[in-house]
């Protein structure tokens, strides 16, 4: 079979926007594989890249219905951090900020990390007590965060507008430096090509339409629309769409999905550096290597597997943002766009296996996908490979909602959401 790399894969899904033909086919679908990844975002071609090299499976396949990146991973906000509350959700995504910051040299590929900062700002004497408290329980846990006075905060952030007439007043913030940002589709393509050199197959245009399991109930393969694949373990890693995937197999999941707002401006040179946060206002921002400003909203209030959300909830975002940034408020917004994110009842994530044999499942992020994506594809991947959990992701097991041991986020998602 010819081989190819994930770069003309990537070349192949534009291909008929841009004109150009590709000289190569992409492979089939071999019968039988030793695991399955459903999913082609980067939390699952993260997931097929650990599995190969650290774990020494290399016949394996990544199942995408679309092309690769196509989903979240293409529409997200880019946000890296790793400031959550709870011991175990900090452990969890400092061990993704750890792989974040030598991911360009592990995949020889610049995915464009950027520790420049991620603030987030207090309005109300609420909000100061609750992120001070995070502060506190962040380097309790060794993770760094330190907080910032109106004044400090201004002075990382020339453009924050600190003034006392604002509706909302900046009281001070938190501030990780090593957070930041980094190119989104980067990471796909990263973990795509690296996978692709150990052997993976990655499979587009692929979608699963069913499970198949034996008598015992363990799962034996799927059915695609590129015919049946048979492998003895499948892990599930397709956001926003899990419990469609995971009802395939009779299980019902504690999931609901929402559309999540962006927005990005037209570029301009340098002007902003770090990321700024508010959860009172609903609305986070950061600048692009190219020059945009990427603003995040929140998820709408119904659920839906749209890709539009709500015009309101972009319309308020842009208000807050323009009156935290004045020097913002004469830039024309280039576009919007939605993701559809799932949602678990603590906000946390599951990681883990499940009670059908063979099959795993690493879904319920929210809006934290994007920072976890190299630690998730780590800790996944271990679970796979040696049918336990790694010791950061065993709380993030779907039995701790029959158990009561829920972590609950909902407050540390810095946006209410």
């Amino acid at each position: 079979m010819q081989r190819f790399s994930a770069l003309s894969l990537l070349r192949h899904a534009l291909g008929g926007h841009t004109g150009w033909q590709p000289q190569w086919r992409a492979p089939e679908p071999k019968p039988a594989y030793d695991a399955l990844i459903i999913g082609g975002g980067g939390h699952g071609l993260a997931t097929a890249y650990y599995l190969a090299k650290q774990h020494g499976l290399r016949n394996i396949a990544v199942l995408e219905r679309g092309w690769i990146g196509g989903g979240n991973t293409g529409r997200n906000t880019t946000v890296i951090r790793s400031n959550y509350l709870f011991a175990e959700s900090a452990a969890l995504y400092d061990h993704a900020v750890r792989l974040w910051e030598s991911l360009s040299q592990e995949l020889n590929y610049n995915v464009m990390f950027s520790p420049r900062g991620v603030m987030m700002l207090c309005h109300t004497q609420h909000d100061v007590q609750v992120f001070k408290r995070h502060v506190h329980a962040n380097r309790a846990a060794g993770v760094d965060n330190e907080w910032l006075t109106p004044q400090q905060a201004k002075a990382f952030c020339p453009a924050l507008n600190i003034g006392t007439d604002l509706r909302y007043p900046v009281l001070g913030a938190a501030l990780q430096r090593r957070g930041g940002v980094a190119r989104h589709d980067a990471v796909a393509w990263g973990y795509a090509r690296a996978a692709d050199a150990l052997g993976v197959d990655i499979l587009q245009n692929c979608e699963v339409t069913g499970i198949d399991r034996d008598a015992t109930g363990a799962v034996t393969g799927v059915q695609t629309t590129r015919g049946a694949i048979s492998a003895p373990k499948i892990g599930v890693a397709a956001a926003g769409h899990t419990s469609v995937v995971m009802a395939m197999a009779g299980l019902r999941l504690p999931l609901e999905s929402y559309p999540l707002q962006a927005l990005v401006s037209e570029p301009v040179k340098p002007v902003l550096p770090c990321v700024v946060m508010s959860n009172t206002i609903h609305a986070y921002i950061s600048q692009s290597d190219k020059g945009e400003l990427v603003i995040g909203a929140g998820t709408d209030a119904y659920t839906s597997y749209t890709q539009r959300g709500a015009l309101h909830i972009a319309m308020h975002t842009l208000d807050a943002i323009c009156e935290l940034f004045p020097t913002f408020r004469r830039l024309r917004m280039l576009r919007n766009w939605g993701g559809i994110v799932d949602v678990t009842p603590d906000r946390s994530p599951i990681i883990g296996r499940t009670p059908v044999p063979g099959l795993y499942v690493n879904c319920g992020w929210g809006t934290g996908g994007f920072k976890a994506t190299p630690g998730s594809g780590h800790l996944f991947a271990w679970t796979i490979a040696r049918n336990e959990p790694h010791p950061i992701n065993a709380p993030f097991a779907l039995a701790r909602f029959r158990d009561g041991a829920t972590i609950d986020e909902a407050a540390a998602a810095a946006v209410a959401h």
